[in-house]
């Protein structure tokens, strides 16, 4: 069985002999080779041997090309902020507008075509890619979810739609549907094997929220991967563990989850449903800031902890930090592909805790309300991004009556400061120390109430 064929087969939830192993090595591709996330993303080159770099150094069953949700949003008229290490962000909202103005439909006819953007080059680079490993090494293409694409074109508003413009709400996200499916298109005609769809945001609405909106847009876009004929995977990051069954429902291969979620929980509920799942070695504290034991340890005792692998699909969380050490995702590779050995090799080891301290706020004594953004990295989670949109647009109506800070769990002390204070999902608002919202954004109504209370 070549590791095409191991993970097709644990796609299609059939027994393996050992579970799939897919690192999704997006901007960190890049360092493989000395570049910047920028060089690396626009640029067919220095793309390919990238790819062929991670193929070479971490021994993949599947791997991805191009981790960047900013692609279609480019296009489509956002403003991308790049940055060196790590994929762009969007730093502008087409379709905002001012509060009491009817936001604007996008019209059908500016869905993106093969020349449009950056899909050239990427699909460029996919195609020499596929014809470089594709027989025997699995590939994923990776389109932004009809929800996250939404909030890109119209900013943290969106939220506050889901409650006040319901019908608009629908017709966005049908045309960012239509989008997905024709960027799937491309890539699947570019030699993709898997179209991840990709939507961190879908962690932070409720179960009815994603039944009432998501739900249908979804299980039309996973329809139409299958018409295809290629694998597909739904990919979110935060704690969307109550969405799991409700993914399950629109029909999709695989689901890909981070380390918020419970992934011996979510692969019980996924098992119900023939439905195969994949994750999630945490991407900062194991990944970025641990030593090569600690991942090796971290991923068998994952398997040790599930009775059954068929279905499962080893990965990072999310898109791995661009400065994770390589030898730590070298770790991974091995402890998937040779469990018994590497069990054994860690079988005495245990990992150094950091005993890094920081000093909490005297929250009982504060001068004014105090608002802390709980975040993974605003840079590169969308999730986080809209959390702090949201916050940011609270601090510009409160002004100086209130306090804000942004918390990043890549940097050492902030992983401290979320630890001591309890924090149980990324990304999270607290509010005088006690916890407002947990892994959901709220609409800026939600929020100001929330905030109007400490004053």
């Amino acid at each position: 069985m070549t590791p095409k064929e191991l993970l097709f087969a644990t796609l299609e939830h059939k027994p393996t002999p050992r579970p799939a192993w897919v690192p999704f090595a997006g901007a960190h591709a890049a360092r493989l080779l000395g570049y910047t996330a920028t060089e690396f993303l626009q640029n067919e080159d220095k793309m390919v041997q990238c790819l062929l770099e991670v193929h070479r150094m971490f021994k993949p069953d599947g791997e991805c090309c191009i981790f960047d949700l900013q692609v279609e949003a480019e296009i489509l008229g956002c403003d991308l902020a790049w940055a060196d290490n790590g994929p762009p962000s969007v730093a502008s909202h087409p379709l905002a507008c001012d509060e009491d103005d009817e936001p604007i439909v996008p019209c059908v006819c500016t869905i993106p075509g093969p020349s449009d953007g950056r899909i050239p080059l990427i699909c460029g680079a996919m195609r020499r890619v596929k014809e470089a490993i594709g027989d025997t090494t699995g590939l994923y293409g990776l389109i932004t979810g009809p929800f996250t694409l939404a909030s890109h074109l119209r900013g943290s508003d969106l939220f506050m739609d889901m409650f006040d413009r319901e019908e608009y709400v629908h017709s966005l996200l049908d045309y960012c549907t239509q989008v997905a499916c024709k960027m799937a298109e491309y890539y699947v005609d570019a030699g993709m094997d898997v179209i991840a769809v990709v939507d961190p945001l879908i962690s932070q609405i409720s179960t009815s929220a994603f039944e009432t909106f998501m739900a249908d847009p979804f299980s039309r876009l996973f329809a139409r991967i299958r018409e295809l004929g290629v694998y597909s995977s739904f990919f979110v990051c935060g704690d969307a563990t109550r969405n799991i069954e409700a993914m399950c429902k629109t029909g999709c291969h695989a689901i890909s989850v981070d380390e918020n979620v419970d992934l011996k929980a979510a692969k019980a509920i996924c098992d119900r449903y023939g439905v195969s799942i994949g994750g999630n070695i945490p991407l900062t504290t194991t990944m970025l800031h641990g030593t090569q034991q600690d991942n090796m340890k971290w991923v068998v005792d994952l398997l040790d902890s599930l009775e059954d692998h068929t279905g499962l699909v080893v990965a990072p969380g999310c898109d791995m930090p661009f400065e994770t050490p390589f030898e730590n995702t070298i770790g991974c590779s091995q402890a998937v592909l040779q469990t018994d050995q590497i069990r054994e090799m860690v079988r005495d080891y245990t990992a150094t805790e950091d005993t890094l301290d920081v000093e909490l706020p005297d929250y009982e004594h504060l001068n004014k309300p105090l608002v802390e953004a709980f975040t993974l990295d605003p840079a590169t989670c969308a999730a986080c991004t809209y959390m702090v949109a949201a916050t940011d647009e609270a601090k510009a109506a409160f002004g100086d009556r209130i306090d804000y800070r942004v918390y990043r769990y890549t940097i050492r002390e902030d992983i401290a400061r979320t630890k001591k204070m309890g924090v149980p999902n990324l990304p999270s608002l607290y509010i005088n120390g006690k916890l407002a919202f947990q892994s959901i954004i709220p609409s800026r109504e939600e929020l100001e109430k929330a905030i109007e209370q400490y004053l």
